[in-house]
């Protein structure tokens, strides 16, 4: 199934920068990029900052774009979303930025043109929310966090 996201450019944006764009055939998340200005924003350690990527987005009604974190970036530098997944609505039209969290032990640098998030766009079902008298009951219960085991 192909959808199609229309993309405009903020005010300012680097133009030569890439579209968000899947670096392999299978992958599901679209690398997004930080358009800096050509600056640098340093992360220090548990520091986190708003990163723009120039870009305004049109998701489909019907589905949402999630931001989630690059795996490479946490691994080797602790650099993770603060709001992972983070939500793209179908009716936002604001700039779409990344909230970029350092969880590692040195300063991170943040470059301008740098991959530092993917996209993955997904279907969204909104469901009704009705009070009951009483739920079914399951084998689990309210077994919770670590109740199905280790």
């Amino acid at each position: 199934m192909s959808v199609r996201i229309r993309v405009t450019r903020a005010e300012g944006a680097d133009p030569d920068l890439p579209l968000p764009n899947y670096e392999t055939l299978g992958a599901a998340g679209a690398d997004l990029r930080a358009d800096t200005g050509g600056g640098v924003t340093t992360l220090d350690p548990g520091g986190r900052a708003l990163i723009p990527t120039g870009l305004h987005v049109a998701v489909p009604d019907g589905y949402e774009m999630q931001i989630r974190p690059r795996s490479g970036l946490a691994l080797r530098h602790g650099v993770t979303l603060a709001n992972a997944p983070g939500t793209i609505d179908s009716d936002y039209r604001g700039p779409l930025g990344v909230i970029l969290l350092n969880l590692g032990d040195a300063p991170f640098q943040v470059t301008h043109g740098m991959r530092i998030a993917q996209a993955v766009v997904a279907p969204v079902v909104q469901v009704g929310w009705e009070i009951a008298e009483h739920l079914d009951t399951t084998p689990r219960g309210a077994g919770g966090f670590g109740s199905t085991g280790t």
